[in-house]
């Protein structure tokens, strides 16, 4: 029997008890499989898949599809961890209502746990509709990539009074409308300590500081799989790049060299049906 599936309640006992949260990545069927046998808390199936897994530039283009096709993929290879899936760019933000159907149909479709979105007071009643439907909500505040344009690009957010006030707000307001923890991205380490304080609900950092109730990075960053410059806030746990760049190298070698495949790796033929087919090709 597979173990009890983390639960919101088990996140919030975690924060009233003061053992923090884990989180990471997953885009794949393997990848989860393998985060989830670690003993991580909760999966993230976030629609930073856009730049890591497809390509993109920015989360921007991530279709509701996209999310479901990848989220599918994941709880298939989960048992134990709570799996959360992004509501991609503009699925949430026209109406209470399409935003409740959508996230139905990421629920319904892929058979994960819970939802996040982005933003504050301006989806509140977006969050307020889908979990009065029964889907939990994670929120997304601080640097929020879905609104990076308006942001002027990736850059830390609540460094003067009125944003950090309004983030406070925001965090109160997602609490209000059922939001289960909120998500804080690229935030001052003591305003994050601050609204942590101000809110019955769980944080999960990123970039965020230590006294969030939970932390998440990406699964490609911790592993070394990224290339080029990596965000402050990211530490990487293992080259596992390095590793695969020499398990790929070696493979060709032994191709070029004709060491592989040897003898161990292919299948026999009884001799007599070998020599009645050559007899037959009349060789």
């Amino acid at each position: 029997m597979p173990e009890t599936k983390t639960s919101i309640i088990d996140l919030k006992e975690k924060k009233s008890s003061g053992e923090k949260i884990t989180m990471l990545t997953a885009y794949d069927y393997p990848t989860a499989e393998l985060v989830d046998q670690a003993g991580v808390d909760t999966i993230l199936v976030g629609d930073s898949l856009g730049m890591v897994v497809l390509g993109y530039q920015n989360t921007l283009a991530v279709t509701l599809e996209d999310m479901i096709h990848h989220g599918r993929a994941v709880v298939r290879g989960v048992e134990k961890a709570m799996v959360i899936i992004d509501m991609p760019f503009m699925t949430y933000q026209i109406t209470r209502e399409k935003a409740m159907e959508n996230a139905a149909r990421v629920i319904q479709e892929t058979g994960a746990d819970a939802v996040k979105l982005e933003g504050g007071v301006e989806i509140a009643d977006a969050v307020q509709g889908i979990t009065e439907a029964g889907i939990p909500v994670l929120g997304h505040l601080g640097l929020t990539p879905q609104s990076v344009g308006q942001m002027g690009g990736f850059k830390v957010q609540g460094k003067d009074i009125q944003t950090a006030l309004k983030m406070i707000d925001d965090a109160r307001k997602l609490e209000k409308a059922g939001a289960f923890g909120v998500v804080l991205e690229c935030v001052p380490w003591l305003l994050a300590g601050l609204i942590t304080r101000s809110i019955s609900i769980p944080t999960i950092g990123i970039g965020a500081g230590e006294h969030c109730d939970g932390q998440v990075l990406v699964y490609h960053d911790v592993m070394g799989l990224t290339t080029g410059k990596r965000p402050k806030f990211v530490k990487e746990y293992a080259n596992a790049r390095a590793e695969m760049e020499k398990g790929i190298q070696g493979y060709i070698q032994e191709v070029k060299e004709g060491k592989f495949p040897a003898k161990d790796h292919r299948f026999e033929m009884p001799k007599d049906i070998f020599e009645k087919i050559t007899e037959a090709l009349g060789e």
